[in-house]
Parts: C-alpha cells; sequence; structure tokens
C-alpha cells in the first residue's frame, strides 16, 4: 500500500507494515511501528522530519537522502525519535 500526501503532513495513527510506503511533501507522524517505507519532503523540502514511536523501518529518506534499516541504531527500537537531516545526512535522535 502507499499513500501521498501532497502539499503538506502526514499524520498516521496506526503501524507501517512492511512492504507499506508513506509518502508526504512535509513531515511524517507515526503514531506506532513504523515499518515500512517513509519519505518525507518528497517535493525537496530538505527541513521536512520524521516522528515515530517505534522505528523499525526498512528505510526512511528526506529530501531524497536515504538510510535503510541496515544502517539503523538496534537501540533506538521501541524509542521515540525524530529523523531529520544535518549536513546532507539522515540524523536519528531519539526524543
Amino acid at each position: 500500500q502507499r499513500i501521498y500526501a501532497a502539499g503538506g503532513d502526514l499524520i498516521v495513527m496506526a503501524q507501517v507494515s512492511p512492504g507499506a510506503e508513506i509518502m508526504a511533501d512535509g513531515n511524517i507522524h507515526v503514531y506506532g511501528s513504523l515499518k515500512g517505507r517513509a519519505l518525507a519532503g518528497v517535493q525537496g523540502n530538505l527541513d521536512a522530519r520524521i516522528f515515530c514511536t517505534d522505528l523499525q523501518a526498512q528505510l526512511v529518506a528526506i529530501g531524497g537522502h536515504y538510510r535503510t534499516s541496515e544502517a539503523e541504531d538496534a537501540s533506538l527500537k521501541g524509542k521515540l525519535v525524530q529523523i531529520h537531516l544535518k549536513e546532507d545526512a539522515l540524523v536519528i535522535d531519539q526524543l
């Protein structure tokens, strides 16, 4: 399944299953497990952010900068996090 929020933010109040893809021109908020793919700032918004309560994503991206699950820190699983760009690199901060 694919959901795209054109011109704004996307708020998901449930789990994003493996294989699912959520995209937004703005920020993405997931109030559940993020197990699929999340792409924020699809139209080039480098200030976009991704927030989720349980990061297990296959892939996250902001403004075309991608990071796959192989690069994730296992200690962040089940934690509230935000993902943003800093100096052209995706940064994941626990909140």
